[in-house]
């Protein structure tokens, strides 16, 4: 049974709490590891390791910062499979899902390679008679990333890449259910040059976060997880003068128009509903079929695609979905799937009924993909986050009311809508309620260059993860306005400057 512990000031910490964690093989059902939980006194240590480093680093050339950048890229691409390699067995997702994981993260360290480019500040030459103004972006200091247990390689690389570039120092503080990912990072990023104590992990549960989220030398904290933590997070941490974006849950809704290829949106839902058990924020966990006609057609359609999915272990190469995450997720999912059946949601298939006969892995978290049929806005499995293999389907009659389900929910995550008429899906994108949307994409999680964000329910803060926006994030505008003596003196001003000439 391995251990895992934490790595500061460039080496890896023996944790001293002498609490720990379990770390399970979800394949298996086995514990495999532990993880070591930080005591306040130890996350405080990071965080002081953190701000040490911090005036030589953001002292650091942008140019140098950033060639540090190009290094890790090729330190993790050359990793890539030991990563997801790692991935797959403590979160238990397929190990071609655990490569792209890696692999979106990958691309926010390619993007912040631009750094020098992304801080270039703002130039106005003789905004009056000999006075020059310009601006510049400049680090926070010490900033943490709390991070959960779904994507554990590309929200810590969404995170910590850009800060690191724009001369932040970095506090990590991973989901303890799947920690090995991030401190496999740690190494990387040393090897890739990054002088000691930018970038810190610490192991740990609630008092870990508690001491980030309350620690007056932290300045902002980003976090990925659950709605009611991530409120917790943003209260806390806001309440205490800091900078703070939490993203939360989400409900994401595909709208199928009559006019849609049905071919292509069943494979888009197969894919968007069941890859990775479910367990993505931005899972598609509602369809919503515009007409009778449609919603019958694809239940047709969805049914044997279902009941044919291939459920296995994390690396078994012909799996497209693996187990969930704990025993205890699999037993809330589970529970969704019993209340939905008792609100009188149609129990198309029935995940609850799959087992897992491969000698070894018996007793892994496994359920099988589900559909529900006739659920209704006001069901509370409707209403809520299952987290799961389940795709739920509710029937519509027309565009306006498909509109407003999406629009009137408590999450506003991501959402996309099928069609071939550019109107229509012109309309739903420029009117519905969500942060993110997909036009005959089922997930509309934007690249790198771009922002990533929910609305409502699903994000709080305004400024969102990796892009520009995530640069904005990392960094504050100082502006300067500068006059050089020319021999011509202005005499005493008793007004606030106007732009007089």
């Amino acid at each position: 049974m391995y251990e895992r512990h934490h790595f500061v000031g460039g080496k890896e910490v023996e944790g001293t709490s002498g609490r720990f964690g379990p770390i399970f093989n979800p394949s298996t059902g086995e514990q495999a590891g532990k993880v070591a939980l930080a005591t306040k006194a130890e996350v405080e240590n990071a965080i002081a390791t953190a701000e040490a480093a911090f005036p030589a680093w953001s002292g650091t050339s942008v140019v140098k910062r950033a060639r540090v950048l190009q290094d890790l890229v090729q330190i993790l691409y050359r990793e890539k499979d030991a990563l997801a390699a790692a991935l797959s067995s403590e979160h238990g997702k397929v190990f071609s899902d655990a490569q792209g994981d890696v692999q979106r993260g990958l691309e926010v360290a390619e993007f912040a390679q631009g750094i020098p480019h992304l801080l270039k500040g703002e130039y106005s030459d003789n905004v009056s008679t000999g006075i020059d103004m310009y601006s510049m972006r400049k680090p926070l200091g010490v900033v943490a990333g709390i991070t959960p247990f779904n994507f554990p390689a590309m929200i810590p690389l969404w995170m910590s890449c850009v800060a690191i570039a724009c001369g932040n120092t970095f506090v990590m503080k991973p989901s303890e259910k799947d920690p090995t990912v991030p401190l496999m990072f740690a190494k990387c990023w040393k090897e890739a040059g990054l002088p000691d104590g930018v970038f810190n992990v610490i192991n740990g549960d609630k008092e870990s976060v508690d001491t980030i989220c309350t620690d007056p030398r932290v300045k902002a904290v980003s976090f990925v997880g659950s709605t009611p933590i991530a409120q917790y997070v943003y209260a806390t941490a806001t309440a205490h003068g800091k900078r703070c974006q939490a993203m939360g849950g989400a409900k994401n809704h595909m709208l199928i128009m009559p006019d849609a290829d049905l071919d292509q949106v069943a494979d888009a839902l197969i894919g968007a509903a069941y890859g990775s058990a479910g367990e993505r924020c931005m899972a598609i966990s509602v369809a919503v079929p515009v007409g009778k006609a449609v919603a019958d057609k694809m239940v047709e359609m969805l049914k044997p695609r279902v009941e044919e999915l291939k459920v296995g272990h994390s690396m078994d190469p012909l799996a497209e979905m693996g187990p969930l995450v704990t025993a205890d997720h699999l037993a809330k999912v589970r529970g969704y799937i019993d209340l939905a059946e008792t609100e009188g949601s149609d129990l198309v298939v029935d995940g609850r009924a799959f087992k897992y006969n491969m000698q070894g892995y018996e007793n892994g978290y496994y359920l099988g993909g589900t559909l529900l049929d006739n659920v209704k806005p006001g069901m509370r499995s409707y209403k809520e986050e299952i987290f799961g293999p389940t795709l739920q389907i509710l029937r519509t009659e027309s565009f306006e009311e498909a509109l407003r389900l999406p629009s009137e929910h408590e999450y506003g995550n991501g959402t996309s809508i099928f069609t071939r008429d550019g109107d229509t899906a012109r309309e739903y994108a420029n009117r519905v309620e969500v942060g993110m949307v997909g036009v005959n994409v089922p997930i509309p999680v934007p690249l790198a260059f771009h922002s990533f964000g929910g609305w409502k329910g699903s994000a709080f803060g305004d400024i969102n993860q990796h892009g520009m926006e995530g640069v904005r994030f990392y960094t504050k505008t100082k502006t300067v306005t500068s006059r050089w003596p020319t021999g011509i003196r202005a005499g005493a001003e008793f007004v606030i400057p106007t732009l007089n000439g």
